[in-house]
């Protein structure tokens, strides 16, 4: 099979949106087709001091999901216990992000070749990395198209409209988004959805039930992928 090598950024419209799940449910797929497969989650906040080291159950999701044999510090090269916004979780650890550093681990498993690589952000686009530069300035830095994780609940239209906008002026090309359905009892999901295909110029790749009920995070990935259109970004 041809390698195709596709890098995406993993956005959000917030933080608990889902990222993590789509972003898996993706390589799960990618992987169930025959390609090779792997993930960066630069920067995680919310980790668990184990024997091993610092370590964060979406970067560990994403590691399984990797058919490329890399190593938990190169999925998430910057970890922090505080599950906080990460520039005041680094800056109670007496540490100082930097975009260019965060670009130079992310490129260093890009590099690997992968037919699908995808870089997962935390929380929305303009999470700070210190005083001046966000995670956006990353993906400028990686200059590699996005998809956008919509989480479908009160609110949600204000924030994927801003969403895209930001990456749009950032220069960024938005390849596509998937709305996940957090609230699983939101009022006029269909109209909501209508709204956003109709001002979002990019394609849905999948509109993602509620999933909370299925028992665990694995289950839960096998079921999200039935409902994504892997296909639209591999072309």
């Amino acid at each position: 099979m041809k390698s195709i090598k596709k890098r995406y950024f993993i956005a959000g419209t917030d933080t608990d949106v889902g990222k993590t799940m789509i972003a898996c449910a993706l390589l799960a797929k990618a992987r169930s087709q025959g390609l090779t497969t792997a993930a960066v989650k630069p920067v995680a906040a919310g980790c668990i001091d184990t024997k091993d080291g610092l370590r964060n159950d979406d970067a560990q999701q994403l590691l399984a999901q990797c058919t490329l044999p890399l190593y938990y510090e190169q999925v998430n090269p910057v970890a922090f216990i505080d599950p906080i916004a990460p520039h005041i979780a680094a800056q109670k650890e007496g540490q100082r992000m930097q975009v260019d550093r965060l670009v130079g681990y992310t490129s260093g498993v890009i590099m690997q070749g992968a037919d699908l690589t995808l870089v997962e952000g935390a929380g929305g686009w303009r999470v700070p990395v210190n005083e001046r530069e966000t995670l956006a300035d990353l993906a400028i830095g990686l200059s590699i198209p996005v998809v956008l994780v919509v989480g479908m609940r009160l609110g949600c239209i204000n924030h994927a409209l801003l969403t895209v906008e930001a990456i749009t002026r950032d220069g960024l090309t938005l390849a596509g988004w998937v709305a996940n359905c957090v609230d699983p009892e939101m009022i006029e999901l269909d109209a909501n959805i209508a709204t956003l295909k109709d001002r979002i110029p990019a394609p849905m790749l999948g509109l993602v039930p509620n999933l909370v009920s299925v028992d665990s995070p694995l289950a839960r990935i096998e079921a999200c992928q039935t409902y994504l259109k892997l296909n639209l970004l591999l072309n």
